[in-house]
């Protein structure tokens, strides 16, 4: 692929001269810088970059212009890249059209006049962006690709970690493409089995388990030391937050993620109410996010491998991982967050990963277009699953037990669903049995009030139904509630007593577990607000405890 383009609009010459210096100054090694004195001149460069197939990342667009604004400009502009960068050079008088344009052409950003320090005021805005744009651009035909069928459930477990892990592939469909069926044909012989991953060196792989893709994608690698002041279990918002936050404060930082980084959250399709956002941000790209900066703080990050033991050597806390490996640690954090509860019906255990999914599925909803699906569930990630798929499916209706959604999902994504004409609501209904060979045909719905049935078609069903939390690691270790969630802080003092076996002479912290040093944060924890915010808050908070218990160590 040449060189992205990054282009820069201005009509005063003296302007446009500055801010393509600033910009050849900053990014020149990676992109190449284009500049134009009018938005009718731009347009016609960026005419001509669509025809010679060059991408454009960035417009860095003036306001004011005669004969064409700014605005005008990337209104015509996005049309031919509809997925590059727009950000506006805006002068006071200006920012009125500049917020009402955030709406209107969906503008990423806009930097008032001057931007000096551009090191302050330009470059860290710019390169968020950039980094944005790097993420989403489409897979070029000479990386990976992943040959397998809709209906293969190992195939969506490994487009799901892929697209999870942000890493770009191509998706070969055997039953629609002869080529892509002779390819697998010829590398896995007369029994095929599906997926098979193409990687750019000619290496293949044949129905990976997640560990092996991991190794041969760079994602997993051994821990660099033996022994960390922090371990943390689980990389969502909580132990991403306490990453970042442990990393910074000069703690010997460690994360341990048995799948790609974002947890639960990094399968969101948009997250709209999480502060600094106003446009929304998709699970996956705040989990990326947030990894980079915990790394570039200094924290380690050990993705694609578990943690399948843990005992206590006072004072340290020993954990094994599930290559044999041990890591020991000071101070352990618990933040292994949550599973989609299963669903328990008639029919329905072959066909998941093949027409049934548990979470949004981004992967797979693309596959859907036209079709009839069914969300399962009435809390916000069962209406961001549905904001998402609507994009797809032709009709997108979503199933709740009780009469409503307005007591377990936010207003505004309550406003979204009513004002989507594709997206409709039945309430009080269940299903009950599913049917299909290889793929989802028919659900059995039922209504709970007057017991009626009815069977319908249906092209697939997303799951969205509660939550089982990821603690098995710790039973038996440290007191969990009945559901299996760990007690923390007050909920382990019972009638004035401390839990059984603490051996302190003080209370247990806010965010400790029954065993001194083991602490916990996010969904796992007992009583918690389920929300990305919440949890990166924990996660902060776990750290400043975590301070206090190392004084005493």
């Amino acid at each position: 692929m040449p060189k992205p383009i990054v282009m820069t609009i201005d009509d005063e010459p003296h302007v446009l001269n500055a801010i393509a210096r600033d910009l050849q100054a900053h990014y020149q090694r990676d992109y190449r810088i284009v500049k134009a004195g009018s938005g009718t001149e731009a347009l016609e460069t960026v005419q001509e970059f669509k025809r010679r197939g060059t991408p454009v990342a960035l417009f860095l667009v003036d306001q004011r212009m005669p004969a064409m604004s700014g605005i005008e400009f990337l209104v015509e502009a996005i049309k031919l890249y509809p997925e590059s960068k727009r950000v506006l050079l805006t002068a006071y008088a200006d920012t009125e059209a500049a917020i009402t344009s955030i709406n209107a052409i969906d503008l990423d950003y806009y930097l008032m006049k001057p931007w000096d320090p551009p090191e302050e005021r330009l470059y860290p805005v710019l390169d968020d962006l950039l980094d944005d744009w790097l993420a989403s651009v489409p897979a070029p035909y000479d990386g990976i690709r992943v040959a397998g069928t809709l209906w293969s459930a190992t195939s969506h477990n490994v487009k799901e970690f892929l697209a999870h892990s942000q890493i770009p592939y191509q998706w070969l469909d055997i039953e629609k493409d002869s080529e892509a069926r002779a390819l697998v044909d010829s590398s896995t012989g007369d029994r095929p089995r599906l997926p098979v991953v193409f990687f750019p060196d000619g290496s293949t792989l044949v129905d990976p388990d997640l560990r092996s893709l991991a190794e041969k994608v760079g994602l997993r690698a051994p821990a660099a030391q033996p022994f960390y002041d922090l371990i943390i279990i689980g990389a969502g918002p909580a132990g991403l937050g306490a990453a970042v936050y442990g990393a910074s404060e000069g703690l010997r930082t460690v994360v341990i993620e048995r799948g790609p980084t974002g947890g639960q959250a990094g399968t969101s399709a948009r997250i709209e109410n999480y502060l600094g956002f106003p446009k929304g941000i998709s699970g996956a790209d705040l989990a990326r996010r947030a990894t980079t900066q915990a790394k570039r703080l200094g924290a380690e990050i050990l993705t694609a491998q578990s943690v399948t033991g843990l005992r206590i050597e006072d004072p340290y806390r020993i954990v094994t991982l599930d290559d044999g490996s041990e890591l020991g640690c000071h101070a352990l954090l618990i933040a292994t967050g949550v599973r989609v509860r299963e669903l328990d019906v008639d029919g329905i255990e072959p066909l998941i990963g093949a027409s049934v999914y548990y979470g949004a599925a981004t992967s797979e909803a693309v596959h859907y277009q036209g079709k009839s699906v069914f969300v399962v569930g009435g809390a916000n990630s069962a209406g961001q699953g549905a904001i998402f798929l609507s994009r797809f499916a032709g009709q997108v209706t979503i199933l709740i037990r009780g009469d409503s959604l307005k007591s377990s999902m936010s207003r505004y994504l309550i406003d979204q669903i009513e004002a989507t004409d594709n997206i409709s609501l039945m309430a009080h209904t269940e299903i009950v049995a599913v049917s299909g060979s290889d793929h989802l045909e028919t659900v059995t719905l039922a209504n709970n009030e007057t017991g009626a049935t009815e069977t319908i078609p249906a092209d697939a069903i997303f799951i969205f139904i509660g939550a089982v939390p990821h603690s098995d690691v710790v039973a038996g270790i440290v007191e969990r509630s009945e559901a299996g969630f760990i007690l923390t802080g007050p909920d382990l003092i019972r009638d004035g007593r401390r839990p059984k076996g603490w051996t302190l002479k003080r209370d247990p912290f806010l965010m400790e577990t029954s065993v001194p040093g083991i602490f916990a944060a996010g969904d796992v924890r007992h009583g918690v607000v389920r929300r990305v915010a919440s949890a990166v808050g924990q996660g902060a908070i776990a750290v400043s405890l975590i301070h206090k218990y190392l004084e005493t160590v």
